[in-house]
């Protein structure tokens, strides 16, 4: 008797994973990116979690809702679309607590309405968690100068090409600083699965 294929394919990858088979970024690129994540998602609240940002991000992009343009990195792209998520969250914030239907009511009305937002400054549990995980990369890369200067300028958001010129660093020696970094990190066991 043939067997009856399953209905459901119990297979099913996240959006990271998915990308990452895709071959659309590399390990190092998520790592990139979740850092990134961690910066936009400050601010928001707590239940918008970075790696949902992150998620939706990667979800619209292998979805086709949004298409990298020519020319762009899949990191800087990914990076607009977390953005652009971030500020679609605070304009339906905006919408929902009735400011703009608001504003023309308060002139007829004299009322004025309160909107309270949150404080986009992170609170203290977010800062100590940010705190460590940069005592750790620094204590991590503390010999390697180069490689703090790499870090530094993609703290900056510099592409390699502008790091390469801002260090006068040669392309052969930011590659295998690159990718010195990709082997410590993952040493530590930062990788690039979800926990």
């Amino acid at each position: 008797m043939p067997q009856i294929p399953p209905l459901v394919d119990t297979r099913i990858l996240r959006p990271a994973q998915a990308v990452l088979a895709l071959d659309l970024i590399s390990e190092m690129d998520l790592l990139r990116l979740k850092t990134i994540a961690r910066l936009y998602a400050r601010g928001l609240p707590p239940d918008v979690a970075w790696d949902d940002l992150l998620q939706e991000a990667l979800t619209r992009v292998l979805v086709g809702a949004r298409r990298q343009p020519e020319g762009v990195t899949m990191v800087a792209f990914l990076a607009g679309v977390m953005r652009s998520l971030k500020a679609e969250h605070w304009r339906r914030v905006l919408r929902s607590s009735g400011r703009r239907a608001g504003l023309g009511s308060e002139h007829a009305s004299g009322e004025a309405r309160e909107i309270e937002l949150r404080d986009p400054a992170p609170g203290p549990e977010r800062s100590l968690s940010a705190r460590q995980e940069l005592i750790a990369i620094e204590r991590l890369f503390a010999d390697d100068l180069l490689a703090l200067q790499i870090i530094a300028g993609l703290g900056q958001g510099l592409s390699a090409q502008q790091i390469r010129s801002a260090t006068r660093m040669s392309r052969t020696d930011y590659d295998s600083t690159r990718r010195r970094m990709r082997r410590a990190l993952l040493r530590e066991g930062l990788t690039c699965e979800p926990k």
